[in-house]
């Protein structure tokens, strides 16, 4: 099945989805985590908090990060979670470059590992990981089934995934406030710190295209997982998705 946020891409050329998103992420890299505190307000935090408590009583060891940027879930999973390792995989070397300065500081060096893996083919063993979790980039997916089957793959029988995405609000008058917020205030920012017009024009049309609530969940069972469940935070703005092996 291919879901319309497949189809969006960043830029206008002939490459797939995933090569234009490593170009993208390569290009704002250095930029991203001030451009995420900005375009956020600094909420993203309280909402990866609230993500990574729903993990809590699974007390996962072994962690996968898809998806993992500048490497801030898994920052924030090391003092939540306590896991002994996390494994960071991302397209973009130019983010897990970032991520890896940032785990270094942290202290976190011996708990935090990256490696560059296309989630579509992810070069890793079958049941391998206790869980596995996704912060805002799964709609970045070039094919959400084939992503989802390859991450139920690696998780162990009882894992549990755990997915943020961003989400538009349903109810007025935060749909609308959100409309004005991502057509405007996201493109104009992006545009002003990051220097990529593509970028931030391509965030607020893939947040639209992305399936949510029942659809996610549907898609989740649909690939194989079980118990999935659907939160929301901030009046739609965020959704947690929390589905097991």
């Amino acid at each position: 099945m291919t879901y319309d946020a497949e189809k969006i891409v960043p830029y206008s050329s002939n490459e797939n989805k995933g090569a234009q998103v490593e170009r993208m992420f390569d290009s704002i890299a250095e930029n991203y985590d001030t451009l995420n505190r900005t375009m956020s307000m600094g909420i993203d935090i309280s909402w990866r908090k609230k993500g990574l408590s729903m993990l809590k009583k699974l007390n996962p060891q072994s962690i996968l990060d898809i998806a993992t940027g500048t490497g801030d879930l898994a920052i924030q999973a090391c003092s939540i979670l306590n896991p002994k390792t996390i494994l960071g995989i991302d397209i973009s070397e130019g983010m897990m470059d970032v991520g890896r300065q940032k785990v270094a500081k942290a202290g976190l060096s011996d708990i935090i590992s990256f490696d560059k893996q296309d989630c579509m083919n992810l070069q890793l063993e079958d049941n391998s990981y206790d869980a596995a979790m996704v912060a805002y980039g799964i709609r970045n997916f070039e094919d959400l089934d084939k992503g989802l089957q390859e991450i139920l793959r690696v998780l162990k029988p009882g894992g549990q995934l755990m997915i943020l995405e961003l989400s538009t609000p349903q109810h007025f008058p935060m749909k609308q406030g959100y409309w004005l917020y991502s057509r405007l205030f996201i493109p104009t920012i992006g545009r002003i710190i990051s220097k990529d017009k593509a970028a931030y024009s391509y965030l607020p049309k893939s947040i639209e295209a992305f399936i949510q609530g029942k659809d996610m969940i549907n898609t989740l069972l649909k690939n194989g997982f079980t118990e999935a469940l659907c939160k929301t935070y901030t009046m739609g703005t965020c959704s947690m998705y929390l589905a097991s092996k």
